[in-house]
């Protein structure tokens, strides 16, 4: 019998939590689901290379799992103070009997980005997958005043400049045949008023992946972007003041857990994509986007 999406994971309520770091899951309470004991490959990604930002938590981890179980060697970004996590993706990619280079790397500055191309390409001697996942986000209810510069320049560095940098670094070493892979989000279409800064990068992110998409089409590269709805990750926790009810706005009444968005980045890097460009996949739990 199929599985009822509404019960599938928990639901809020949930407890309230005391997360210090964006990055850390260990704190999590329910604890998140990247498919470690669920997702099964079937070679749809045999012998790809997948470059992988923000590859030791959430959805990041969940992508770069399903990757590897499904045939791909797996390059993925994390800070230093993720060491931890980053090892835990590590052990899962190479559980799956496939390479995983954990590689530190601030996707602010450009240097960083030029240095990880430069590290995947000698790691891997080309780059079929590209997955810009990596983000940042900080809630302030109390509206565009409380928006710090510092904050605005964190939150566009990290979701706009990194995505920028590499996707030009990048394209040089993907050949025909090979994807762009962007994470957007329904807050691109319907804007939380506490998350400005956020909902306007992931609405950029959108037309960044159209345009691409046109750019790059000739060259038989595919460029995409999720936009998924609430996912159960370390950034909810350690960026939103009140997680207890997070997801309860979803039409299915819950928040995704990691594992329920990664397939959607497997399709879109699979052969069966290969008519499938400059599209947003909406992974939203029942919230209509255009």
């Amino acid at each position: 019998m199929p599985e009822n999406p509404t019960d599938k994971h928990p639901r809020p309520d949930f407890p309230q939590q005391d997360q210090q770091h964006p990055g850390w899951t260990g704190p999590m309470d329910p604890p998140p689901d990247h498919g470690e004991d669920s997702y099964e490959g079937s070679g749809l990604l045999r012998d790809r290379k997948a470059v992988v930002t923000g590859g030791d938590s959430g959805i990041g981890r969940a992508v770069a799992l399903a990757y590897a179980r499904e045939g791909a060697d797996v390059l993925f970004t994390h800070l230093p103070e993720e060491d931890k996590e980053a090892a835990e993706t590590t052990r899962l990619v190479e559980e799956a009997g496939r390479k995983a280079v954990a590689v530190v790397c601030d996707i602010r500055e450009e240097e960083q980005c030029r240095r990880l191309v430069e590290r995947a390409v000698d790691e891997f001697g080309r780059i079929d997958i590209l997955v810009n996942n990596a983000a940042y986000q900080m809630s302030q209810p109390d509206g565009i005043e409380a928006i710090s510069t510092e904050q605005f320049d964190r939150v566009v560095r990290t979701n706009l400049y990194g995505m920028f940098w590499l996707c030009k670094l990048a394209l040089p070493h993907i050949p025909a045949g090979g994807s762009v892979i962007n994470t957007t989000s329904v807050q691109a279409y319907k804007p939380s008023p506490h998350l400005l800064d956020y909902a306007m990068t992931k609405g950029a992110i959108v037309t960044f992946t159209q345009g691409l998409a046109q750019m790059v089409a000739a060259d038989g590269v595919r460029v995409n972007a999720v936009a998924p709805g609430p996912v159960w990750t370390p950034l909810i926790p350690a960026t939103l003041p009140d997680t207890a009810e997070f997801g309860k706005q979803s039409p299915l009444g819950r928040p995704a857990q990691p594992a329920e968005i990664a397939p959607a980045f497997v399709f879109l890097a699979s052969p069966q994509a290969s008519y499938v460009t400059a599209e947003i996949l909406n992974a939203t739990g029942g919230t209509p986007l255009p």
